[in-house]
């Protein structure tokens, strides 16, 4: 990407609208293509020298609670995702209220007691590859992404294990994480105690294109 100077930003910078229970699709499509737009920015200058970046084409993230009283599952398919292939560095970022629910009352209060997404409207992580892999040919690999993790406002370090397909253009990076919600500062009601887990099984799977 030419003509773009330098400049100092995280995945944590990204801007979304913000959550409303009325909000169509097609503003979180939006949303979601926005932020692509500010993470290829983000690594443009890292990348530029090769000429080669990995951007989001289609994914999902989802997380599952089990706890005594029911089981909660949740996912979303409008994130953004860019991974430099020279220096490893990884980078995602996904709006709080995109993620759908089965029942439309967990996931009012999702986002308006225990994520508090008006408050903290996207999670977050920028990390790097610890393995020198080779990025650029096909292959599989099982890796470690070591970064800060970024959800309700809190900043953790973490690493975290990803499996990477890589066939022609195409990379397939898909994780699956333990998140403490004691780590990030989510307290749960005593009144709900029984029906949200205090950890979180959350799952990645994110196709992304080579783009030159």
């Amino acid at each position: 990407m030419t003509g773009v100077g330098p400049m100092e930003h995280s995945a944590s910078d990204l801007t979304f609208p913000e959550y409303s229970p009325f909000k169509t699709k097609t503003m979180k499509k939006t949303a979601g293509i926005l932020s692509l737009i500010f993470l290829i920015a983000v690594f443009a200058v890292q990348a530029r020298k090769a000429g080669k970046l990995y951007a989001f084409k289609s994914g999902k993230i989802s997380f599952f609670s089990e706890a005594p009283m029911e089981n909660i599952d949740a996912n979303t398919e409008i994130y953004a995702a860019v991974l430099n292939p020279e220096n490893r560095k990884f980078a995602f970022s996904v709006q709080i209220s995109t993620f759908n629910f089965e029942k439309e009352l967990m996931q009012e209060h999702f986002n308006e007691n225990y994520m508090e997404s008006d408050k903290y409207p996207k999670a977050t992580f920028t990390g790097q590859i610890n393995e020198e892999v080779d990025l650029l040919k096909d292959g599989k690999h099982e890796v470690t992404v070591t970064g800060k993790l970024n959800i309700h406002g809190v900043e953790q370090e973490r690493t975290i294990p990803a499996s990477i397909e890589i066939k022609g253009s195409a990379l397939t990076l898909s994780s699956k994480f333990q998140v403490k919600l004691r780590d990030h500062n989510i307290d749960i009601p005593k009144l709900v105690i029984k029906n949200l887990a205090e950890v979180v099984d959350v799952t990645v799977i994110g196709n992304l294109e080579l783009k030159q």
